[in-house]
């Protein structure tokens, strides 16, 4: 399915990737995924403002998804959206050959594009890195968002990677949901590659500097709690209006915290539970409960944002 604005100048497709993201959580009830309160959510998530989608993410507990429940969710989330907003399934994979299939996978799941990290555990070179996303690119169709969390995944793309992968293979690698902290690459990457790469912060407490160095979005843990804050957020920095963008900053950034007080997404299915009960909190092992602290440091934050 493609989103009716897309354009068949990739060029124009990058800039499709943009605003407020949520990696969406994965409710289960009683050990299986809850597709009435999915769908109930990704609703949500549209009248919100949230300006595209992302399944099966980090924060969608990919990890603990079987390969058939992966595919279902994606195929139940471009099912509820219908076109409205872009589609970025999570596909990536350590081994090459999973990760050609997943993006497959994710096509026929109704995709409009997929997320993928670099390699993870194998630890390959940037030579390898290089490699795998070529092999990706040779028998894939849809749009790649890079996804680049050295913190989960230990392979860092280095910026000198990340512009061989988009110049090599123009308007396939069409944006990046930078996870680094390192903010020195946005203007590293837009030195080499201007509008050829989307640049999405993957941290929310560093959106605001991420968007004033040349950023054009955010894919948001938050936006799963706050998804009109974290558009609006998202519109003030395209606007170029920085008071009010920094006075959402600040009204929000007590909940960015928050919601890694604990191991993630147990804080932010809490947050969503608070906001709505019909979600569960329920997670799969080894993601366990958060801590009452954690659940404390929410309830404040959610408290300071205007949420509760």
């Amino acid at each position: 399915m493609r989103h009716p604005d897309f354009s068949d100048d990739w060029g124009i497709l990058t800039h499709m990737f943009h605003g407020s993201i949520p990696a969406l959580i994965t409710p289960f009830r009683n050990g299986t995924f809850d597709e009435a309160a999915f769908r109930d959510f990704v609703e949500w998530q549209i009248a919100e403002g949230s300006a595209a989608l992302v399944p099966v993410g980090t924060t969608g507990e990919a990890a603990t998804l079987t390969k058939d429940e992966h595919f279902e969710v994606v195929r139940v989330c471009a099912d509820q959206v219908r076109g409205r907003v872009p589609v970025i399934a999570g596909a990536g994979s350590n081994d090459t050959r999973v990760a050609i299939g997943n993006v497959q996978a994710a096509k026929a799941a109704g995709a409009d594009a997929v997320l993928m990290v670099p390699p993870y555990y194998n630890r390959p070179s940037q030579e390898g890195i290089f490699r795998h996303f070529e092999a990706v690119a040779a028998q894939c169709e849809l749009p790649i968002v890079l996804y680049n969390v050295p913190g989960r995944t230990v392979t860092d793309i280095q910026p000198e990677t990340v512009i061989r992968i988009v110049q090599a293979f123009p308007g396939r690698f069409v944006a990046i949901k930078d996870a680094t902290g390192d903010l020195a690459r946005v203007s590293t990457h837009r030195a080499a590659l201007r509008s050829e790469l989307a640049q999405l912060s993957g941290n929310d407490d560093l959106a605001l500097a991420f968007n004033a160095m040349g950023g054009v979005g955010c894919i948001s843990v938050t936006a799963n709690v706050a998804p009109r804050l974290c558009a609006q957020f998202q519109a003030a920095c395209a606007e170029g209006d920085m008071v009010l963008a920094l006075a959402l900053h600040d009204r929000l950034f007590a909940l960015h915290a928050a919601l890694f007080s604990d191991a993630s997404p147990g804080p932010v299915k809490y947050a969503v539970n608070r906001l709505r009960p019909e979600i569960s909190t329920e997670l799969r092992l080894p993601m366990v409960e958060p801590a009452a602290a954690s659940k404390a440091a929410v309830d404040a934050a959610m408290a300071v944002a205007g949420l509760i």
